[in-house]
């Protein structure tokens, strides 16, 4: 890897993104949009809202960064652009860390301005610091970009891309805690909800929720979503194929 290429990739991504609005309005507004939603069907119980809001403020970005990672990975695969970058002098992991780059700017975008949103403008009432909250949502859509450019790999059409969705992120969706807390959920389910990323990024937004000050368990939940998100790259660098089907 070579951080020139690395750079040059994210450039072409994000100027190709730039002639895409609807993508980037999924992106950018659409998490922002549904804690609006979800703010005012909660109107008459405020703190139901501060209960689950900090949750869904790392889940929404987690959501859309997968689902626009997947399919706009895919659409390059497909149209052969891929397979053109990849018979140049290109290492696998600098287009990976390129897209990566490219989308994870977008994440800054997208989670500072539901961040915002949540706590000036829809008064989401956490203890501990913005900031914090900021870098768990941060790290929830970085994971979810890398999760998105994995599976993308397995996805022979945008429509196939869309279905990793049921198989990838709602099991993940019911099994972090966000409907009831993972050591109530029968034992095995417990077991398998230890292994999901999506279970220490609602962890880490509960520990910001409840605690004024960074806690082992913050640390311990933050490391383990930035781990899988790295991992999750690796594996998607070394699955990427140099020809399509």
């Amino acid at each position: 890897m070579t951080p020139n290429r690395t750079l040059a990739t994210a450039a072409r991504v994000l100027r190709q993104l730039r002639h895409d609005p609807r993508s980037i309005a999924l992106m950018i507004l659409v998490p922002c949009v549904m804690l609006l939603l979800l703010r005012y069907v909660f109107d008459g119980s405020p703190h139901t809202f501060d209960a689950i809001g900090a949750s869904l403020l790392g889940v929404f970005p987690l959501i859309t960064m997968f689902l626009v990672t997947s399919i706009a990975t895919l659409r390059e695969r497909t149209s052969g652009t891929l397979e053109r970058l990849l018979a140049m002098p290109l290492a696998k992991g600098d287009l990976i860390a390129g897209y990566a780059l490219a989308f994870g700017a977008l994440a800054v975008i997208q989670s500072a301005l539901a961040t915002g949103l949540a706590l000036w403008a829809l008064g989401l009432d956490v203890t501990g610091s913005a900031w914090l909250l900021l870098l768990v949502a941060l790290l929830d859509a970085l994971l979810g970009t890398a999760l998105g450019l994995f599976v993308s790999a397995f996805a022979a059409s945008e429509f196939q891309a869309v279905q990793f969705m049921p198989a990838v992120i709602f099991p993940q969706l019911l099994l972090c805690g966000l409907f009831t807390p993972r050591d109530n959920m029968q034992p095995v389910l417990e077991a398998i909800s230890n292994v999901l990323p999506m279970s220490y990024a609602v962890d880490g937004m509960n520990e910001v929720l409840r605690h004024p000050d960074i806690t082992g368990d913050f640390i311990r939940d933050t490391v383990i979503v930035a781990a899988c998100a790295l991992l999750v790259l690796t594996l998607g660098a070394a699955t990427l194929r140099r020809r399509t089907p």
